[in-house]
C-alpha cells in the first residue's frame, strides 16, 4: 500500500500524469483499435457495395382491382426472404452488408407514381411478390427521377424542404394500423383508407414542383422482439421506465445518492426486530392491469408476433425557386402521418427538418439541405436519426396501393391486362415525367406526356398518330 499512499499524497497534476502513464496508453490503444476497425469495415463495405446495381420499378395497379391491405402485407412478408445472415468473417473481411428496399410515392408536377427501388439481385423477388397478390399489375423499370434535381445547395434554380420521421416511443409499441380504420356504417364502404389523406397532398403539386416520400426497409433478424418481451414484463410487473438523464443529472445524481444513503445509514436502527421477516413485493399479474394497459400489452404482443423490418421514412419537397411553396403540401403531409397516432402506444413524429435557428444559420441550413438530398438520392437508411422497427402490418398501413374508392387524380393505373403482342406491332412508348429504361419518346417523334400503357399506332413517320 506504500505506493498508493505515496501516489495519492502527490499534488493533483503529478498524480494525473503518473496515472495516465500507467493506464493511459491502454485507453488510447483501445480507441485506435476501434477507429481502425471501423475504417476497415467501411472500406470493405464500400468495395462490396460498389458492385451493386440498383433498379427502380414503377408499379401500376388496375383501378378496379379489389385487394385489402392483407395483400400488401403478404408482399412485405415475401420481401423478408432477402434477409441474409452475415457472420463475423463476412462482415469484417468481405464487407458484406444486408441489402435493402426503398418504397416510394412521388409526385412529379402532379404526376403520381408508386415506385420500388431494389438491388438487381432481388428484382425477381419483388416482381414475384407483387404479381402473386396483383396478377394484373404492370411493373416497368424506369430511370431514377432524382438525377434531374441538383444535389448542391444553395442552388441557382431549385430549393428544397426535407423532413425526417421517427417513432415517438420504443420500437415495441405499435402505431395505429389498418384494422383500426375499419367501420360498419355503410354496406359498400367499410374502410377509411389512410393512404387517401397522404395522396391528397401529392395532388397539390403543380408545374415546377415535386414531392417525394421515401420509406426504406431492411430485412433483419428477430432479435428486436426480445425488447418487446422485456417491455411486456415491465408493464405487467408495474415497473416504471428508467428516467432520462441529462448531463446535469449525471454529475449531481451520484452525489445526491451518496448523501441520501449516508443519511439513511446515520438513522438506521441496527437492533433486529423479533419475528421480523423480509417481505418481497408480489409478482405482477395481468389481471391487475387497467383495461387500457391490457390493450397496450396485447398490442405489443401482436406487433412482435409478425415479421419486422428496420425502417426509415423521410420526404422532400423540391421546386424551382419561382414555384417554391412548401406550405402547399408539407404541413398537410406531416398532419396526414398523425392519423397513425395511438394513445398509450406509438406515433410517427418529425425528428428533423431543413430548418435551423443557431449561429451560422445559412451555412447550417445549406449543409442540412445537402445532407437530406444526398440521403434521399442514395436511399440511405442510417443517415440522420437511428432506424426503427415496423412490422409488416404497420408497413402495409403506411405504404399500399389505394383501394378502388380512393379517387386520386393523376394517379397512374394500368388500363388493360398485359398480353403478348401480335407480330409487327409498333413499339409501345412510355412518356410522362418518368422515362422507361432504354426508351426515348422524343427520338420517335411522339408526345412526351403519354402515361404508362398507352400505345402509338402507325408508322413513326406519320404526322397524325392515333392513340389506343
Amino acid at each position: 500500500m506504500s505506493f498508493w499512499q505515496w501516489l495519492f499524497s502527490l499534488p493533483v497534476a503529478p498524480r494525473i500524469h503518473i496515472i495516465m502513464a500507467m493506464i493511459g496508453w491502454a485507453i488510447l490503444a483501445m480507441v485506435f483499435v476501434f477507429m481502425a476497425t471501423e475504417l476497415w469495415v467501411a472500406y470493405r463495405q464500400f468495395k462490396y457495395t460498389s458492385k451493386w446495381k440498383w433498379v427502380l420499378l414503377a408499379v401500376d395497379i388496375p383501378p378496379l382491382v379489389v385487394q385489402t391491405h392483407k395483400a400488401v402485407e403478404q408482399i412485405f412478408a415475401q420481401l423478408s426472404g432477402a434477409q441474409a445472415g452475415i457472420n463475423v468473417g463476412q462482415k469484417y473481411w468481405m464487407g458484406k452488408k444486408q441489402k435493402w428496399f426503398s418504397l416510394e410515392i412521388i409526385s412529379l408536377e402532379g404526376y403520381i407514381q408508386f415506385l420500388i427501388r431494389t438491388e438487381s439481385e432481388f428484382r425477381d423477388l419483388v416482381e414475384a411478390a407483387i404479381y402473386a397478390q396483383y396478377p394484373e399489375a404492370e411493373i416497368t423499370e424506369v430511370e431514377d427521377y432524382t438525377k434531374d434535381i441538383p444535389s448542391a445547395y444553395p442552388n441557382a434554380t431549385h430549393d428544397i424542404f426535407g423532413v425526417e420521421f421517427k417513432l415517438d416511443q420504443a420500437d415495441a409499441y405499435p402505431i395505429r394500423t389498418y384494422p383500426d380504420f375499419e367501420y360498419n356504417m355503410a354496406k359498400d364502404v367499410t374502410h377509411a383508407d389512410p393512404i387517401a389523406s397522404i395522396l391528397e397532398n401529392f395532388t397539390r403539386i403543380s408545374a415546377g414542383e415535386n414531392l417525394w416520400l421515401q420509406l426504406i426497409i431492411e430485412p433483419t433478424s428477430n432479435k428486436w422482439k426480445e425488447k418487446g418481451i422485456e417491455l411486456v414484463k415491465k408493464i405487467v410487473a408495474n415497473k416504471k421506465a428508467a428516467p432520462k438523464w441529462s448531463v446535469f443529472d449525471l454529475i449531481t445524481g451520484p452525489l445526491f445518492a451518496i448523501g441520501h444513503d449516508l443519511l439513511r445509514l446515520w438513522e438506521w436502527n441496527f437492533e433486529p426486530l423479533e419475528g421480523a421477516v423480509a417481505l418481497e413485493p408480489p409478482p405482477g399479474k395481468v389481471s391487475d392491469l387497467t383495461p387500457g394497459m391490457k390493450e397496450t400489452v396485447q398490442a405489443i404482443e401482436d406487433k412482435i408476433s409478425k415479421i419486422g423490418f428496420k425502417s426509415k421514412m423521410r420526404f422532400i419537397y423540391v421546386a424551382r425557386k419561382e414555384n417554391y411553396n412548401p406550405g402547399r403540401c408539407v404541413d398537410g403531409l406531416v398532419g396526414a402521418l398523425s392519423q397513425f397516432h395511438s394513445q398509450n402506444r406509438n406515433s410517427i413524429v418529425a425528428c428533423g427538418a431543413t430548418l435551423t435557428h443557431y449561429a451560422f444559420a445559412d451555412m447550417r441550413l445549406n449543409w442540412l439541405k445537402l445532407k437530406y438530398m444526398s440521403a434521399f438520392k442514395k436511399r440511405k437508411l442510417k443517415t440522420g436519426a437511428n432506424p426503427y422497427m415496423f412490422n409488416i402490418e404497420e408497413l402495409a398501413t403506411i405504404w399500399h396501393f389505394p383501394l378502388p374508392f380512393v379517387k386520386t387524380p393523376l394517379l397512374q393505373h394500368t388500363t388493360a391486362k398485359r398480353a403478348e403482342p401480335p407480330l409487327n406491332l409498333p413499339i409501345e412508348m412510355l412518356g410522362g415525367p418518368l422515362k422507361k429504361m432504354g426508351a426515348s419518346a422524343g427520338d420517335l417523334g411522339v408526345p412526351a406526356n403519354l402515361p404508362f400503357g398507352d400505345e402509338v399506332i402507325g408508322d413513326s413517320n406519320d404526322t397524325d398518330l392515333p392513340y389506343a
